[in-house]
């Protein structure tokens, strides 16, 4: 019991958790999460460094300024890069967080559909708008 009186459950052991085969599938999600982390902390850095201070800031930022930066698929590949990393690296992070706090095998079933199908909408979704963009619809 807490001083509010709310009680909280210690952090379910290996032992309840439901059996699984012997897969390599959470290792290689911590590993991909370190490598994803780094590469981003790059990309992102990289982005902000060339769009706040080469470029001459935000206020230079428009619909011609995205346009003749998607022309070159050099920027298409850092920016498809960055969606999908950070769609995955945090779906990633959301999907540990479902799988530690969700005590029903139902609930943690729904809230992963969920997630997967909003992640799958949002890269698609993205990877769509950066490879059809046309810059003549202005």
């Amino acid at each position: 019991m807490t001083a509010a009186g709310v009680r909280i459950d210690p952090p379910r052991s290996p032992s309840t958790r439901r059996l699984r085969g012997r897969t390599n599938t959470e290792l290689y999600a911590w590993l991909f999460m370190r490598v994803s982390g780094i590469l981003l902390v790059v990309l992102v850095l990289g982005h902000l460094f060339i769009m706040n201070i080469l470029d001459g800031g935000v206020q230079r930022i428009n619909f011609g300024f995205v346009a003749g930066r998607w022309a070159s698929p050099f920027w298409q590949v850092w920016d498809l890069l960055m969606l999908w990393l950070a769609q995955l690296h945090g779906s990633n992070g959301l999907r540990t967080v479902i799988n530690d706090y969700t005590r029903k095998d139902a609930t943690r079933f729904w809230l992963k559909m969920a997630l997967y199908t909003a992640s799958v909408v949002v890269i698609a979704l993205g990877t769509l708008v950066i490879f059809t963009f046309d810059p003549s619809i202005s």
